[in-house]
Protein backbone atom coordinates (compact mmCIF):
# COMPACT_ATOMS: atom_id res chain seq x y z
CA UNK A 1 0.00 0.00 0.00
CA UNK A 2 1.38 3.40 -1.00
CA UNK A 3 2.48 5.71 1.80
CA UNK A 4 0.20 8.64 2.55
CA UNK A 5 1.66 11.93 1.20
CA UNK A 6 2.77 14.46 3.80
CA UNK A 7 0.18 17.04 4.79
CA UNK A 8 2.34 19.84 3.43
CA UNK A 9 1.87 18.33 -0.06
CA UNK A 10 -1.93 18.35 0.23
CA UNK A 11 -2.63 21.34 -2.05
CA UNK A 12 -6.34 21.46 -1.27
CA UNK A 13 -5.76 21.70 2.47
CA UNK A 14 -2.87 24.16 2.13
CA UNK A 15 -4.93 26.51 -0.09
CA UNK A 16 -7.82 26.22 2.34
CA UNK A 17 -5.47 26.91 5.22
CA UNK A 18 -3.85 29.89 3.48
CA UNK A 19 -7.27 31.40 2.74
CA UNK A 20 -8.18 31.09 6.40
CA UNK A 21 -4.85 32.64 7.41
CA UNK A 22 -5.29 35.67 5.16
CA UNK A 23 -8.89 36.15 6.27
CA UNK A 24 -8.07 35.90 9.96
CA UNK A 25 -5.13 38.26 9.60
CA UNK A 26 -7.50 40.94 8.29
CA UNK A 27 -10.00 40.24 11.06
CA UNK A 28 -7.28 40.58 13.71
CA UNK A 29 -6.30 43.98 12.29
CA UNK A 30 -9.77 45.30 13.07
CA UNK A 31 -10.22 43.36 16.31
CA UNK A 32 -8.39 46.19 18.06
CA UNK A 33 -9.11 48.97 15.56
CA UNK A 34 -12.88 48.50 15.86
CA UNK A 35 -13.21 49.12 19.63
CA UNK A 36 -10.56 51.85 19.44
CA UNK A 37 -12.58 53.65 16.75
CA UNK A 38 -15.86 53.21 18.65
CA UNK A 39 -14.19 54.48 21.83
CA UNK A 40 -12.80 57.47 19.91
CA UNK A 41 -16.22 58.29 18.44
CA UNK A 42 -18.36 57.71 21.55
CA UNK A 43 -15.97 57.69 24.55
CA UNK A 44 -18.09 54.76 25.76
CA UNK A 45 -16.70 51.30 26.68
CA UNK A 46 -20.31 50.10 26.79
CA UNK A 47 -20.86 50.88 23.09
CA UNK A 48 -17.57 49.18 22.23
CA UNK A 49 -18.79 46.09 24.06
CA UNK A 50 -22.19 46.20 22.38
CA UNK A 51 -20.66 46.37 18.89
CA UNK A 52 -18.54 43.29 19.62
CA UNK A 53 -21.49 41.57 21.31
CA UNK A 54 -23.81 42.06 18.31
CA UNK A 55 -21.36 40.28 16.03
CA UNK A 56 -21.04 37.38 18.48
CA UNK A 57 -24.81 37.18 18.99
CA UNK A 58 -25.43 37.00 15.23
CA UNK A 59 -22.82 34.25 15.01
CA UNK A 60 -24.42 32.18 17.78
CA UNK A 61 -28.04 32.65 16.70
CA UNK A 62 -27.26 31.64 13.11
CA UNK A 63 -25.23 28.56 14.09
CA UNK A 64 -28.05 26.02 14.29
CA UNK A 65 -29.73 26.66 10.91
CA UNK A 66 -26.32 27.22 9.30
CA UNK A 67 -25.13 23.79 10.39
CA UNK A 68 -28.19 22.09 8.90
CA UNK A 69 -27.88 24.00 5.63
CA UNK A 70 -24.17 23.24 5.32
CA UNK A 71 -25.02 19.53 5.53
CA UNK A 72 -27.78 19.95 2.92
CA UNK A 73 -26.18 22.34 0.45
CA UNK A 74 -23.20 22.31 -1.87
CA UNK A 75 -20.44 22.85 0.70
CA UNK A 76 -17.92 24.40 -1.68
CA UNK A 77 -20.44 26.97 -2.94
CA UNK A 78 -21.63 27.73 0.60
CA UNK A 79 -18.10 28.41 1.84
CA UNK A 80 -17.11 30.61 -1.12
CA UNK A 81 -20.42 32.53 -1.07
CA UNK A 82 -20.18 33.26 2.66
CA UNK A 83 -16.61 34.51 2.33
CA UNK A 84 -17.51 36.67 -0.67
CA UNK A 85 -20.40 38.24 1.27
CA UNK A 86 -18.01 38.91 4.15
CA UNK A 87 -15.61 40.61 1.73
CA UNK A 88 -18.34 42.84 0.28
CA UNK A 89 -19.58 43.81 3.76
CA UNK A 90 -16.05 44.71 4.83
CA UNK A 91 -15.60 46.86 1.72
CA UNK A 92 -18.88 48.68 2.49
CA UNK A 93 -17.75 49.30 6.10
CA UNK A 94 -14.38 50.62 4.93
CA UNK A 95 -16.14 52.94 2.47
CA UNK A 96 -18.45 54.24 5.21
CA UNK A 97 -15.45 55.07 7.42
CA UNK A 98 -13.57 56.76 4.58
CA UNK A 99 -16.60 58.90 3.63
CA UNK A 100 -17.43 59.91 7.20
CA UNK A 101 -20.48 57.67 7.63
CA UNK A 102 -18.97 55.84 10.62
CA UNK A 103 -22.10 55.87 12.76
CA UNK A 104 -22.86 53.30 15.46
CA UNK A 105 -25.63 51.69 13.41
CA UNK A 106 -23.13 51.09 10.58
CA UNK A 107 -20.85 49.17 12.94
CA UNK A 108 -23.81 47.21 14.31
CA UNK A 109 -24.99 46.15 10.84
CA UNK A 110 -21.45 45.26 9.79
CA UNK A 111 -21.04 43.12 12.89
CA UNK A 112 -24.38 41.45 12.22
CA UNK A 113 -23.45 40.51 8.64
CA UNK A 114 -19.98 39.36 9.62
CA UNK A 115 -21.38 37.16 12.39
CA UNK A 116 -23.93 35.50 10.09
CA UNK A 117 -21.27 34.80 7.45
CA UNK A 118 -18.90 33.37 10.05
CA UNK A 119 -21.66 31.03 11.24
CA UNK A 120 -21.70 29.46 7.77
CA UNK A 121 -17.93 29.58 7.27
CA UNK A 122 -16.91 27.67 10.40
CA UNK A 123 -18.95 24.46 9.84
CA UNK A 124 -18.14 24.66 6.12
CA UNK A 125 -14.42 24.76 6.91
CA UNK A 126 -14.81 21.86 9.34
CA UNK A 127 -16.48 19.70 6.69
CA UNK A 128 -13.94 20.86 4.09
CA UNK A 129 -11.00 19.80 6.27
CA UNK A 130 -12.65 16.44 6.92
CA UNK A 131 -13.14 16.07 3.16
CA UNK A 132 -9.54 16.79 2.08
CA UNK A 133 -7.48 15.43 5.02
CA UNK A 134 -7.00 11.77 5.87
CA UNK A 135 -8.20 10.73 9.35
CA UNK A 136 -4.66 9.84 10.42
CA UNK A 137 -3.53 13.43 9.71
CA UNK A 138 -6.40 15.26 11.41
CA UNK A 139 -4.46 16.09 14.59
CA UNK A 140 -1.62 17.56 12.51
CA UNK A 141 -4.11 19.49 10.36
CA UNK A 142 -5.85 21.00 13.38
CA UNK A 143 -2.49 21.84 14.93
CA UNK A 144 -1.66 23.76 11.74
CA UNK A 145 -5.07 25.46 11.98
CA UNK A 146 -4.26 26.56 15.54
CA UNK A 147 -0.85 27.84 14.41
CA UNK A 148 -2.57 29.91 11.70
CA UNK A 149 -5.01 31.39 14.21
CA UNK A 150 -2.38 32.41 16.72
CA UNK A 151 0.09 33.69 14.14
CA UNK A 152 -2.66 36.05 12.96
CA UNK A 153 -3.31 37.07 16.56
CA UNK A 154 0.37 37.74 17.03
CA UNK A 155 0.79 39.98 13.98
CA UNK A 156 -2.70 41.47 13.63
CA UNK A 157 -3.34 43.50 16.82
CA UNK A 158 -0.05 45.44 16.99
CA UNK A 159 -0.14 46.09 13.26
CA UNK A 160 -3.79 47.09 13.55
CA UNK A 161 -2.91 49.51 16.35
CA UNK A 162 -0.04 50.93 14.29
CA UNK A 163 -2.18 51.33 11.17
CA UNK A 164 -4.96 52.90 13.25
CA UNK A 165 -2.45 55.44 14.52
CA UNK A 166 -1.45 56.26 10.94
CA UNK A 167 -5.06 56.60 9.81
CA UNK A 168 -8.34 55.38 11.24
CA UNK A 169 -9.53 53.95 7.93
CA UNK A 170 -6.41 51.98 6.99
CA UNK A 171 -7.05 48.78 9.04
CA UNK A 172 -10.57 48.47 7.62
CA UNK A 173 -9.44 48.91 4.01
CA UNK A 174 -6.77 46.23 4.47
CA UNK A 175 -9.38 43.97 6.11
CA UNK A 176 -11.63 44.21 3.04
CA UNK A 177 -8.75 43.34 0.72
CA UNK A 178 -7.79 40.27 2.76
CA UNK A 179 -11.36 38.93 2.60
CA UNK A 180 -11.35 39.12 -1.21
CA UNK A 181 -7.96 37.33 -1.38
CA UNK A 182 -9.21 34.64 1.02
CA UNK A 183 -12.28 34.07 -1.17
CA UNK A 184 -10.09 33.46 -4.23
CA UNK A 185 -7.83 31.03 -2.38
CA UNK A 186 -10.82 29.08 -1.08
CA UNK A 187 -12.31 28.94 -4.58
CA UNK A 188 -9.12 27.42 -6.02
CA UNK A 189 -8.92 24.89 -3.16
CA UNK A 190 -11.90 23.07 -4.76
CA UNK A 191 -13.02 21.31 -1.60
CA UNK A 192 -15.56 18.45 -2.02
CA UNK A 193 -19.12 19.56 -2.58
CA UNK A 194 -20.58 16.61 -0.65
CA UNK A 195 -19.28 13.94 1.80
CA UNK A 196 -17.31 11.13 0.19
CA UNK A 197 -19.59 8.53 -1.40
CA UNK A 198 -22.72 10.67 -1.10
CA UNK A 199 -24.59 11.59 -4.26
CA UNK A 200 -25.75 15.18 -4.77
CA UNK A 201 -29.51 15.66 -4.31
CA UNK A 202 -30.10 16.02 -8.07
CA UNK A 203 -28.46 12.66 -8.77
CA UNK A 204 -30.64 10.70 -6.36
CA UNK A 205 -33.87 9.27 -7.82
CA UNK A 206 -34.63 6.15 -5.78
CA UNK A 207 -36.11 7.93 -2.78
CA UNK A 208 -37.30 11.18 -4.31
CA UNK A 209 -40.83 10.65 -2.96
CA UNK A 210 -39.67 9.82 0.57
CA UNK A 211 -40.30 12.59 3.12
CA UNK A 212 -37.15 14.46 4.05
CA UNK A 213 -36.39 15.19 7.70
CA UNK A 214 -37.15 18.71 8.87
CA UNK A 215 -34.53 21.09 10.19
CA UNK A 216 -35.81 20.45 13.72
CA UNK A 217 -35.40 16.69 13.28
CA UNK A 218 -31.90 17.03 11.90
CA UNK A 219 -30.86 19.31 14.75
CA UNK A 220 -32.50 16.96 17.25
CA UNK A 221 -30.37 14.12 15.89
CA UNK A 222 -27.18 16.11 16.53
CA UNK A 223 -28.31 17.28 19.98
CA UNK A 224 -29.26 13.70 20.90
CA UNK A 225 -25.82 12.47 19.86
CA UNK A 226 -24.11 15.10 22.03
CA UNK A 227 -26.39 14.39 25.00
CA UNK A 228 -25.36 10.72 24.98
CA UNK A 229 -21.69 11.72 25.28
CA UNK A 230 -21.83 12.50 28.99
CA UNK A 231 -18.23 13.55 29.49
CA UNK A 232 -18.27 15.67 26.34
CA UNK A 233 -21.45 17.49 27.31
CA UNK A 234 -19.98 18.33 30.73
CA UNK A 235 -16.84 19.52 28.98
CA UNK A 236 -18.99 21.76 26.77
CA UNK A 237 -20.59 23.29 29.87
CA UNK A 238 -17.20 24.21 31.30
CA UNK A 239 -16.04 25.57 27.93
CA UNK A 240 -19.24 27.66 27.80
CA UNK A 241 -18.24 29.41 31.02
CA UNK A 242 -14.66 29.77 29.79
CA UNK A 243 -15.74 31.38 26.50
CA UNK A 244 -18.19 33.73 28.22
CA UNK A 245 -15.62 34.99 30.71
CA UNK A 246 -12.90 35.04 28.04
CA UNK A 247 -15.10 37.29 25.90
CA UNK A 248 -15.89 39.50 28.89
CA UNK A 249 -12.32 40.48 29.79
CA UNK A 250 -11.09 41.85 26.43
CA UNK A 251 -12.83 45.26 26.56
CA UNK A 252 -11.81 45.78 30.23
CA UNK A 253 -8.24 44.85 29.25
CA UNK A 254 -8.21 47.55 26.56
CA UNK A 255 -9.63 50.02 29.09
CA UNK A 256 -7.01 48.96 31.65
CA UNK A 257 -4.15 49.67 29.24
CA UNK A 258 -5.67 53.05 28.36
CA UNK A 259 -6.09 53.87 32.08
CA UNK A 260 -2.36 53.36 32.47
CA UNK A 261 -1.56 55.69 29.59
CA UNK A 262 -1.04 53.10 26.88
CA UNK A 263 -1.39 54.26 23.25
CA UNK A 264 -3.11 52.36 20.46
CA UNK A 265 0.23 50.79 19.51
CA UNK A 266 0.91 49.73 23.11
CA UNK A 267 -2.58 48.24 23.34
CA UNK A 268 -1.98 46.32 20.12
CA UNK A 269 1.32 44.95 21.40
CA UNK A 270 -0.36 43.86 24.65
CA UNK A 271 -3.08 42.06 22.69
CA UNK A 272 -0.37 40.43 20.60
CA UNK A 273 0.30 38.39 23.72
CA UNK A 274 -2.59 36.22 22.57
CA UNK A 275 -0.70 35.44 19.38
CA UNK A 276 2.73 35.05 21.01
CA UNK A 277 1.57 32.55 23.60
CA UNK A 278 -0.95 30.96 21.26
CA UNK A 279 1.60 30.31 18.53
CA UNK A 280 3.87 28.59 21.02
CA UNK A 281 0.88 26.72 22.42
CA UNK A 282 -0.14 25.56 18.95
CA UNK A 283 3.35 24.17 18.32
CA UNK A 284 3.17 22.33 21.65
CA UNK A 285 -0.51 21.32 21.36
CA UNK A 286 0.20 17.68 20.53
CA UNK A 287 2.61 17.30 23.44
CA UNK A 288 0.43 19.17 25.94
CA UNK A 289 -2.64 17.23 24.82
CA UNK A 290 -0.84 13.95 25.45
CA UNK A 291 0.16 14.91 29.01
CA UNK A 292 -3.39 15.21 30.35
CA UNK A 293 -6.75 13.79 29.26
CA UNK A 294 -9.24 16.32 27.89
CA UNK A 295 -11.20 16.84 31.12
CA UNK A 296 -8.20 17.43 33.37
CA UNK A 297 -6.57 19.56 30.70
CA UNK A 298 -9.58 21.89 30.68
CA UNK A 299 -9.52 22.17 34.48
CA UNK A 300 -5.86 23.18 34.34
CA UNK A 301 -6.65 25.80 31.69
CA UNK A 302 -9.48 27.27 33.80
CA UNK A 303 -7.16 27.61 36.80
CA UNK A 304 -4.33 29.18 34.78
CA UNK A 305 -6.76 31.58 33.08
CA UNK A 306 -8.23 32.81 36.37
CA UNK A 307 -4.85 33.27 38.06
CA UNK A 308 -3.45 35.12 35.02
CA UNK A 309 -6.36 37.59 35.03
CA UNK A 310 -5.68 38.40 38.68
CA UNK A 311 -2.02 38.96 37.78
CA UNK A 312 -3.01 41.40 35.00
CA UNK A 313 -4.32 43.85 37.60
CA UNK A 314 -0.92 44.16 39.32
CA UNK A 315 0.26 47.81 39.01
CA UNK A 316 3.32 47.20 36.83
CA UNK A 317 2.49 49.59 33.99
CA UNK A 318 0.63 49.56 30.68
CA UNK A 319 2.84 46.82 29.18
CA UNK A 320 2.50 44.34 32.05
CA UNK A 321 -0.75 42.55 30.94
CA UNK A 322 1.21 41.19 27.95
CA UNK A 323 2.90 38.59 30.22
CA UNK A 324 -0.18 36.99 31.83
CA UNK A 325 -2.00 37.17 28.48
CA UNK A 326 0.78 35.07 26.95
CA UNK A 327 0.39 32.52 29.75
CA UNK A 328 -3.34 32.25 29.04
CA UNK A 329 -2.95 31.76 25.30
CA UNK A 330 -0.11 29.26 25.71
CA UNK A 331 -2.55 26.70 27.13
CA UNK A 332 -5.74 27.14 25.07
CA UNK A 333 -4.66 25.70 21.66
CA UNK A 334 -4.22 22.21 23.14
CA UNK A 335 -7.86 21.90 24.25
CA UNK A 336 -9.04 23.25 20.87
CA UNK A 337 -7.03 20.59 19.01
CA UNK A 338 -8.21 17.83 21.33
CA UNK A 339 -11.90 18.74 20.92
CA UNK A 340 -11.63 19.15 17.13
CA UNK A 341 -9.96 15.76 16.71
CA UNK A 342 -12.53 14.02 18.94
CA UNK A 343 -15.43 15.49 16.96
CA UNK A 344 -13.88 14.81 13.54
CA UNK A 345 -13.21 11.19 14.42
CA UNK A 346 -16.47 10.35 16.18
CA UNK A 347 -19.17 12.28 14.30
CA UNK A 348 -20.51 10.80 11.02
CA UNK A 349 -19.41 13.07 8.16
CA UNK A 350 -22.97 13.64 6.91
CA UNK A 351 -23.80 15.10 10.35
CA UNK A 352 -20.58 17.07 10.83
CA UNK A 353 -21.95 20.48 9.85
CA UNK A 354 -24.86 20.20 12.30
CA UNK A 355 -22.62 18.84 15.02
CA UNK A 356 -20.15 21.70 14.65
CA UNK A 357 -23.02 24.16 15.03
CA UNK A 358 -24.54 22.38 18.04
CA UNK A 359 -21.14 22.28 19.73
CA UNK A 360 -20.50 25.94 18.98
CA UNK A 361 -23.84 26.95 20.49
CA UNK A 362 -23.32 24.69 23.51
CA UNK A 363 -19.87 26.19 24.09
CA UNK A 364 -20.59 29.84 23.17
CA UNK A 365 -24.32 30.31 23.78
CA UNK A 366 -23.89 33.12 26.31
CA UNK A 367 -20.60 34.49 24.93
CA UNK A 368 -22.36 37.48 23.25
CA UNK A 369 -23.15 38.81 26.72
CA UNK A 370 -19.47 38.76 27.66
CA UNK A 371 -18.30 41.94 25.87
CA UNK A 372 -21.49 43.77 26.86
CA UNK A 373 -21.16 42.91 30.56
CA UNK A 374 -17.40 43.42 30.52
CA UNK A 375 -17.72 46.82 28.87
CA UNK A 376 -20.51 47.90 31.24
CA UNK A 377 -18.50 46.85 34.31
CA UNK A 378 -15.39 48.62 33.01
CA UNK A 379 -17.43 51.82 32.60
CA UNK A 380 -18.57 51.61 36.25
CA UNK A 381 -15.64 50.16 38.23
CA UNK A 382 -12.73 50.55 35.79
CA UNK A 383 -10.73 48.12 33.70
CA UNK A 384 -8.42 46.74 36.42
CA UNK A 385 -11.22 46.01 38.90
CA UNK A 386 -13.31 44.33 36.19
CA UNK A 387 -10.41 42.05 35.22
CA UNK A 388 -10.03 41.03 38.90
CA UNK A 389 -13.74 40.20 39.20
CA UNK A 390 -13.67 38.06 36.06
CA UNK A 391 -10.53 36.25 37.27
CA UNK A 392 -12.19 35.37 40.60
CA UNK A 393 -15.27 34.04 38.82
CA UNK A 394 -13.06 31.85 36.60
CA UNK A 395 -11.36 30.34 39.64
CA UNK A 396 -14.78 29.62 41.13
CA UNK A 397 -15.86 27.88 37.89
CA UNK A 398 -12.67 25.81 38.02
CA UNK A 399 -13.40 24.70 41.59
CA UNK A 400 -17.00 23.72 40.74
CA UNK A 401 -15.98 21.88 37.56
CA UNK A 402 -13.28 19.96 39.44
CA UNK A 403 -16.02 18.36 41.57
CA UNK A 404 -17.62 16.77 38.47
CA UNK A 405 -16.35 13.17 38.25
CA UNK A 406 -17.38 12.63 34.62
CA UNK A 407 -15.59 15.80 33.52
CA UNK A 408 -12.42 14.89 35.41
CA UNK A 409 -12.37 11.45 33.81
CA UNK A 410 -13.27 12.46 30.26
CA UNK A 411 -10.61 11.41 27.72
CA UNK A 412 -12.49 11.68 24.41
CA UNK A 413 -10.99 8.43 23.22
CA UNK A 414 -14.26 6.74 22.31
CA UNK A 415 -18.03 7.44 22.28
CA UNK A 416 -19.66 7.21 25.67
CA UNK A 417 -22.97 5.44 26.19
CA UNK A 418 -25.75 6.47 28.54
CA UNK A 419 -27.35 4.06 30.97
CA UNK A 420 -30.16 2.94 28.63
CA UNK A 421 -27.69 2.11 25.85
CA UNK A 422 -25.42 0.22 28.25
CA UNK A 423 -28.35 -1.89 29.48
CA UNK A 424 -29.43 -2.55 25.92
CA UNK A 425 -25.95 -3.73 24.95
CA UNK A 426 -25.75 -5.94 28.02
CA UNK A 427 -29.03 -7.68 27.09
CA UNK A 428 -28.05 -8.18 23.42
Amino acid sequence: MAALPALRKNKQFQLLWLGGAVSQFGSELTKLAMPLLVLALTSSPSWAGIVVGVRTAAYILTQMPAGVWVDRWDRRRTLVSAQLTQAIASAVLATAIVTGWAFIWVFLIAGLVDGVCAAFIDPSRATAIRGVVDTSQLRLAYTQEESRSHAARLIGPPLGGLLFGLGRTIPFVVDAITFFVATLLTFFAKVPRRPAGEQPPAASTEHDDAPKPSMRQELAEAVSWLWRQRGLRNLCGAVLALNFLGAAFMIPLIVLVRERGGSGLVTGIVLAGVGIGGLGGALLANRIGSLLPAGKLLLAILGIFGAALLAMALPFGAWWPLIPLMCISLTTPSINVVINVVISRLVPEQMLGRMESVLTVSQMGIAPLGPVIGGALAAVIGGANTVVVIGLVLLLVCAVAAMNRELRGFTGEEPELDGDQESSLARS
